[in-house]
């Protein structure tokens, strides 16, 4: 099992639970990102730079991602690709991407996109704030307990 992060937009504090997990459970952890990103030095954590241009990342991800693997994202076509690659996909809020959600947000996002493209501003999701990083923290323990037994 690896997990991997969309790490373009991934907030420093959803990182910095995963390196501590990935340090007591000893899974793997591969960032990618268009532009350099600083790593914790473990064998565990790896960074993988990928060129500029809308979802590289994304695609470098769903090209590479396993069954077993977990990917936090924040991208819900991403998170659709990777549900219909049988993995799992998890956004920094603690939220898991499944068969029965995915369809719903992205036609969510969809909806959203059309008001913004006729000049309706709209804002974005709050920042994370502790609630956010502990529902996230116990999703993603929940998930690791699963595919580590």
């Amino acid at each position: 099992m690896k997990l991997w992060i969309d790490a373009d937009a991934c907030p420093k504090i959803v990182k910095e639970v995963v390196y501590k997990a990935s340090g007591r459970l000893g899974f793997k952890v591969c960032l990618v990102a268009n532009s350099y990103l600083s790593i914790p030095s473990s064998p565990l954590i790896s960074f993988i730079q990928v060129d500029q241009g809308a979802d590289v990342a994304d695609f470098y991800i769903a090209e590479n991602v396993e069954k077993e693997d977990i990917v936090i994202t924040a991208d819900i076509p991403l998170a659709d690709l990777i549900v219909k690659k049988e993995a799992i996909a998890i956004n920094p809020r603690g939220e898991i991407y499944t068969e029965e959600n995915i369809s719903e947000r992205l036609s969510m996002r969809d909806f959203m996109q059309e008001l913004r493209d006729s000049g309706m501003e709209t804002s974005g999701p709050p920042p994370l704030g502790p609630k956010d990083k502990e529902k996230f923290t116990n999703a993603l323990e929940k998930i690791l307990v699963q595919k580590l037994k």
